[in-house]
């Protein structure tokens, strides 16, 4: 069971690490923020990553987190570094990222796997090997080291370990890895926005080998590089999987330690592309229904402004597990997805699913 410190109100949906509950986040905003700060500061201490992004000196801008290093400073991913007035990056060179990647047999987890051609043989012949999909093939799966939030729930937090001991892989290995079972590639993470620049590098040699680039990221991109991420998910069949984690600024806020307002700029700005490719979704968006706090006045607001968009946007609800720091959580209920796909649908959206469902139960 956990406690508001502000209210007092007490849940089985209040995280006791977060310390304030959704109502509170929403009615009392700096109060709230003030309290949930403190969970951000233990999270970003563990890996000795900087508590805040810097404000003051030289700008990174290759993610949307807009960080001004100073002299001797890091930026908020832990890898961009001030030496000398010059921004340096872990092997001193930006065609060498940090990351691990791995080969994911087809079918795979992924977010859109119910509308990608991988697996649906959707937008068949030019985007597929066979009409029935790739079983037998490959996904390329490229995890980034590093992000531009501190999501108290990461399922994949294991990132934050990659700064200290970097693991430095070139283009040139990432082009090597894509032989003839390789049909697409994804770039994920922690979050391709910290090293967008080489993730661009790699998709050009996907692009040239015919491989579908695909990107799972929180929307924290840098916007002068969207067109380029977008342009390359458009013309090789692949999907720009963006995670909208909560509509509220005060709850997006304290789950991620992120502004919503770049996420939510970043995917309309794509998604306005939608149309030009009928016959393979470019964008997709998915939703963690975190217990307590992505509840359904957070699914009411999203589906509306994805809807707004526009409605034949995939849309998949993911059922939350406990995971890093809000282990304090339950599992997302059977009563929680259903109520969000209720009214996603509701509220216009035409192709509304859920993911994960093996999570589900009747936990509150």
């Amino acid at each position: 069971m956990g406690f508001c410190k502000l209210c007092g109100k007490s849940s089985i949906t209040i995280s006791n690490f977060l310390g304030v509950c959704v109502d509170c986040l929403r009615g009392r905003p700096r109060q709230a923020l003030e309290i949930a700060k403190r969970a951000h500061i233990i999270s970003r201490g563990k890996f000795k990553l900087p508590i805040e992004a810097p404000t003051k000196g030289v700008p990174c801008g290759i993610c949307g987190r807009g960080c001004l290093i100073p002299e001797g400073g890091v930026g908020y991913c832990g890898l961009v570094r001030n030496i000398g007035g010059r921004l340096v990056r872990p092997g001193g060179d930006i065609s060498k990222g940090v990351l691990s990647y791995y080969y994911d047999p087809i079918p795979t987890n992924c977010v859109a796997d119910w509308v990608c051609p991988a697996t649906t043989g959707r937008g068949y012949p030019k985007f597929s090997k066979s009409p029935w999909g790739e079983a037998g093939y490959y996904n390329l799966a490229v995890f980034y080291g590093a992000c531009g939030l501190d999501c108290l729930y990461c399922q994949n937090w294991q990132y934050r370990e990659y700064p200290a001991r970097p693991r430095l892989v070139a283009v040139e290995e990432l082009e090597k890895a894509m032989n003839r079972r390789v049909t697409c590639v994804c770039f994920f993470g922690g979050d391709p926005g910290p090293q967008t620049v080489h993730a661009l590098m790699v998709a050009k040699k996907a692009a040239e080998k015919g491989v579908r680039v695909c990107w799972e990221t929180s929307g924290q991109l840098a916007p002068h590089l969207l067109d380029k991420i977008v342009d390359f998910s458009l013309r090789t069949g692949g999907i720009v999987k963006f995670d909208l984690k909560a509509f509220t600024p005060s709850v997006y806020k304290a789950l991620t330690d992120g502004e919503v307002d770049v996420a939510l700029r970043n995917f309309k700005v794509a998604a306005r592309r939608f149309r030009e490719r009928p016959e393979v979704p470019l964008v997709v968006a998915s939703i963690l229904l975190v217990p307590g706090y992505v509840d359904a006045v957070e699914v009411d607001l999203l589906t509306k402004f994805i809807a707004r968009i526009d409605p034949e946007i995939p849309t998949r609800f993911l059922a939350f597990h406990p995971d890093y720091l809000l282990r304090d959580l339950p599992p997302t209920s059977i009563k929680h997805a259903e109520e969000a796909i209720r009214i996603a649908k509701e509220n216009g959206l035409m192709e509304v699913s859920i993911g994960n469902q093996w999570l589900l139960s009747d936990y509150y």
